[in-house]
C-alpha cells in the first residue's frame, strides 16, 4: 500500500483490519482502558470525542478548564443539534470520561491533541497553548500510544513538539511510540457535512506511524487520505484555509467594484455558481472571523518571513482581510452622512455579532473591531444578539446586547450577521439599513456595503 492515496473504512470490520500492515516491530504494548483521548473539547475537540465515541470507541475526553467540563456535562456547550443528542447519549455512558486531570491520558491507546492555535497582535503564530499540551502528553507518554496533532500550526511544528523530544526521552518513534499529524476539518455550525463523512488528511513521522493513524482515524472517519511525511499534511491544512482567504479577498473586492458599477454582487455570484466547472463561488462580507482564516495562513507568512520567502499575493489578501472591518466604520460614516447625519451621536444598531450565523462563537469575528471602531468615532452604539449578553471590547471594556431594538430608535442598522431567528420586522422605513451579508433581500430600503 503506498504511503500517498486515500484509503475508506469498509463495512466489514475484520476485512479492514486485513488491509492494514502489521506493525514493524512489537514494542511492549500496555493494556489501555479507553482507545482515544481527546486534549481540548473546544470547537474542534468536543465534537470529536463525540464522534469517535458514537462509533464504538471508548473515549476520554480532557479539557484543563474545570469550568468547560462542568458546562459539557450541564450540556450547554454550543454544539449541532445532532451532537447534542450524541452527549447527552455520552454523559449517561461508562466508556466516555470527562476529566481535567492529564494523568489521566496514560490510560489512552491514543492521544489526540484538539487546542487552539491563535495569533497574537502583532500577527505572530501563539503556540503557547499547542506547547503546554504538548508537553502535557509528553509527561504522560506510554509505549504503544498513538500521538496525534490536528491544531493548525506551522510546517515542521509536529516534529519539533513531539518527535524530537520523544526521540530525546529514548523512545524509538515509530516503535515505541507512534507520531501523526491530522488537521480538523469541523466546520462550525454546519450540519451539512457529517463528521465521519469529511476525509482526513494523515501523516507520519514514519510508514509505521502513518499505519497506526490511519486505523485511529477510520475508528471513525470513512475516508483517510494519506500522504508522504508530517511536514505535507502540515502543509494541507495551510493551502486549504490560504485558498479560502484569497478567494474571500477577491469576493470583497469584486463586491466593491460591483457597488460602484451600481450592479448587485450577489447576483453576479449566484450567476457565475451556474457554471458546473472552473468556479466555486466565496462571498463577500464586513471581514473575516473565526479560528482558521483570519489566522492560518499567518502561520505560513511568519515561517516564510523566517526564511526570506515572499508571498505577495498571500500577504496582499490577508491584508485586505484585516482591513475590512475599517471598510464597513467608513461606509457607515458615508451612508450617514449622505442623510444629512454625522457619525458624532449617530446611533448605530449592529444586528448579530458572532462571526458565523447560528453559533455562539466571537473568535475574531469583525463585528468587535466595528463596534469598537463605531464608538471611538463618536457613534452611540447597540448590538442585537441573542447568543451574547454582553462582549468584551478593546481596552477592558464591555457593551450590553440590546433586548428591545424598537426602543434603541437606531439610526441606521447594521446587518452583520443573520442568525436564522433573526428577526427584522422591527427596522421602520425611517431607518437606514447596510446590508454587510449582501444577502438582506428582503429588507426592501437597505443598501450593501
Amino acid at each position: 500500500m503506498t504511503t500517498f492515496e486515500s484509503i475508506s473504512r469498509p463495512t466489514d470490520e475484520e476485512a479492514w483490519l486485513a488491509t492494514m500492515a502489521p506493525p514493524l516491530a512489537a514494542p511492549a504494548r500496555h493494556e489501555f482502558d479507553f482507545d482515544v483521548a481527546i486534549v481540548g473539547l473546544g470547537y474542534v475537540g468536543l465534537p470529536t470525542a463525540l464522534a469517535y465515541h458514537a462509533s464504538h470507541s471508548r473515549v476520554l475526553a480532557l479539557d484543563v478548564s474545570a469550568r468547560r467540563i462542568d458546562t459539557i456535562r450541564a450540556q450547554g456547550a454550543d454544539l449541532l443539534d445532532s451532537d447534542r443528542l450524541r452527549l447527552a447519549e455520552a454523559l449517561d455512558r461508562p466508556d466516555f470520561v470527562l476529566t481535567s486531570d492529564p494523568e489521566q491520558l496514560r490510560r489512552a491507546a491514543a492521544v489526540i491533541v484538539c487546542v487552539p492555535t491563535p495569533i497574537d497582535e502583532h500577527l505572530v503564530p501563539d503556540l503557547s497553548i499547542l506547547r503546554a499540551a504538548c508537553t502535557t502528553i509528553l509527561s504522560t507518554v506510554t509505549p504503544g500510544q498513538t500521538l496525534m496533532l490536528t491544531s493548525t500550526t506551522y510546517v515542521g511544528c509536529t516534529d519539533d513538539l513531539l518527535v524530537k523530544p520523544l526521540t530525546e526521552m529514548g523512545l524509538s518513534v515509530g516503535n515505541d511510540v507512534f507520531v501523526a499529524f491530522s488537521a480538523e476539518r469541523i466546520d462550525p455550525g454546519n450540519a451539512s457535512f457529517g463528521h465521519d463523512e469529511v476525509p482526513r488528511v494523515v501523516g507520519g513521522a514514519t510508514p509505521q506511524c502513518e499505519e497506526e493513524a490511519t486505523r485511529l482515524l477510520l475508528r471513525y472517519v470513512t475516508t483517510v487520505h494519506r500522504v508522504r511525511s508530517l511536514a505535507a499534511a502540515e502543509m494541507t491544512k495551510l493551502l486549504e484555509n490560504t485558498f479560502r482567504a484569497v478567494n474571500i479577498a477577491l469576493a470583497n473586492e469584486f463586491a466593491d467594484i460591483c457597488s460602484s458599477l451600481d450592479i448587485d454582487v450577489a447576483d453576479v455570484i449566484d450567476a457565475a455558481s451556474t457554471k458546473p466547472y472552473g468556479f466555486m463561488p466565496f462571498l463577500p462580507g464586513p471581514g473575516v472571523g473565526g479560528h482558521c482564516i483570519p489566522c492560518d495562513p499567518h502561520y505560513l507568512l511568519w515561517q516564510l518571513k523566517r526564511s526570506r520567502v515572499a508571498a505577495p499575493m498571500i500577504t496582499q489578501a490577508m491584508t485586505e482581510i484585516s482591513a475590512r472591518p475599517h471598510r464597513v466604520v467608513d461606509r457607515v460614516q458615508t451612508v450617514l452622512s449622505q442623510q444629512g447625519r454625522g457619525m458624532t451621536g449617530a446611533r448605530v444598531l449592529v444586528v448579530g455579532i458572532a462571526y458565523k450565523p447560528d453559533v455562539e462563537d466571537l473568535r475574531e469575528s469583525p463585528a468587535l473591531e466595528i463596534l469598537d471602531e463605531l464608538i471611538r468615532r463618536g457613534a452611540r452604539v447597540g448590538y442585537l444578539d441573542a447568543h451574547f449578553d454582553s462582549v468584551a471590547l478593546a481596552g477592558g471594556s464591555s457593551l450590553a446586547g440590546i433586548v428591545d431594538p424598537v426602543a434603541f430608535d437606531a439610526d441606521l442598522v447594521l446587518l452583520h450577521t443573520r442568525h436564522r431567528d433573526t428577526d427584522l420586522s422591527w427596522i421602520d422605513d425611517r431607518q437606514i439599513v447596510l446590508d454587510t451579508t449582501y444577502r438582506g433581500v428582503d429588507v426592501a430600503h437597505r443598501v450593501n456595503l
